[in-house]
Parts: C-alpha cells; sequence; structure tokens
C-alpha cells in the first residue's frame, strides 16, 4: 500500500511523534511512503535549528533521520514555513534574510504537492491538529 502522511502539528505535539511511528511500522510492514508534507505549525520540524529540551525527544532530529535513512520526498509547505521563519537558501535570498534553516533533506513547495502526494497514494493519513 502507497501511503502519504500529512503532519499538522508542532514539532513536539504527540501527534508528530504518532506520524513518525506509523511512517517506521509502514515501512517495516512493506509499504510505500510516497510523500511527507509539513504544514502549519508542522513545519517547524523542518527547521534545522530547532531544539529540544533534553528531557524530551528531538522529533525535527527524528524526522530528517527518517527521511534521510530511508530517501523520503519530505516536503514543507512554503506558506506556511515562511510565516513562521522557516527558510531555505532561495527564500532566505528572495527576502534579504540572514541565514536561511531548512534542513536537509526537506524541500519547500506548495500545497499542490500534497494534493499530487494525495493522487498518487492509496492513503492520506493526517495526524496532528486539523
Amino acid at each position: 500500500m502507497k501511503f502519504t502522511i500529512a503532519v499538522f502539528g508542532a514539532p513536539h505535539a504527540p501527534g508528530t511523534r504518532r506520524a513518525l511511528r506509523f511512517a517506521q511500522a509502514a515501512l517495516a510492514g512493506g509499504h510505500e511512503i510516497v510523500r511527507v508534507f509539513l504544514y502549519r505549525e508542522a513545519v517547524q520540524t523542518g527547521s534545522a535549528n530547532l531544539v529540544s529540551p533534553q528531557d524530551e525527544p528531538d522529533m525535527a532530529r527524528a524526522w530528517q533521520s527518517f527521511v534521510a535513512d530511508n530517501q523520503i520526498d519530505a516536503v514543507v509547505c512554503i506558506a506556511a514555513a515562511l510565516r513562521r521563519g522557516v527558510l531555505d537558501t532561495g527564500e532566505a535570498q528572495r527576502y534579504q534574510r540572514p541565514a536561511a534553516n531548512l534542513a536537509a533533506g526537506w524541500a519547500l513547495s506548495g500545497l499542490g504537492q500534497l494534493h499530487e502526494a494525495a493522487q498518487q497514494c492509496d492513503r492520506l493519513v493526517c495526524f496532528g491538529d486539523q
């Protein structure tokens, strides 16, 4: 089965951890992940500068490792990211900001990428605040 996973909640929210566990289980079960799409507060998960408290799991780093290790197509909604200060090099230059902070493995793109992935998969599974 092919899945697209959309994550809406902040990196420290329970839904973000559940989404990662679901994605890990899906791959372990022989399924395919078409795309992971971060939207709303979840775009912060794509920031390379996010630091979790020492007594909490580092969900941003866990997602970054998962995406890299499994070569997952991972997209951060550009509109939500800009609003929350998550920028790639191109957007940092475009808006004359001093630095980019989008973590490796993630790409900025629009909601069209979520729609496209939903068309290519068997199931769109959403996690977090909706």
